[in-house]
């Protein structure tokens, strides 16, 4: 009888342990696609990307190592803008919105401030159309085609009404 009480225990301990290891792995696993929407954004003029993390890790990280030598670090970076390329699937990365606080895009046209490159990253929509654009101008510049989108319409959907 004691026996059977332990083994049972003993299974019973094993099924909770495997139950949650798997709670907190769905916790951090990154999403295949993701929103780029914030509700900094309710206003923006333009629809909201949806970046499939998957293929940018996946996909074109097999098919442009070049471009990946930093791995998770050639797009999440550190305060101080140091790629953060010890990163594994499950780390928890802060939203790029946590320290490019200013919503939208730098201020345009004739009255607008000269600004920095620091100051400009500040602006959310800038550092993304900056890490983004610039990687996918490299990508077009090496195959000759212009399979990578680097102009609005070719990222930001039609916005729905």
């Amino acid at each position: 009888m004691r026996k059977r009480t332990l083994l049972l225990t003993a299974a019973m301990v094993g099924i909770a342990t495997l139950y949650l290891a798997n709670l907190i792995y769905a916790g951090t696993k990154v999403e295949e696609v993701i929103k780029l929407a914030d509700p900094a954004y309710e206003k923006h003029k333009k629809g909201i990307i949806e970046f499939s993390h998957k293929k940018h890790q996946d996909d074109y990280a097999k098919k442009f190592p070049e471009f990946y030598k930093l791995g998770c670090g050639e797009c999440h970076h550190d305060k101080d803008n140091k790629p953060l390329s010890s990163l594994k699937e499950g780390d928890n990365v802060q939203r790029c919105i946590e320290c490019h606080q200013k919503p939208g895009e730098k201020p345009k046209g004739k009255g607008a401030p000269k600004l920095s490159k620091k100051e400009e990253l500040e602006y959310h929509a800038e550092a993304y159309h900056d890490n983004c654009r610039g990687c996918h101008k490299k990508v077009n510049k090496k195959t000759g085609k212009k399979d990578a989108p680097t102009t609005c319409v070719k990222c930001h959907p039609k916005k729905k009404k």
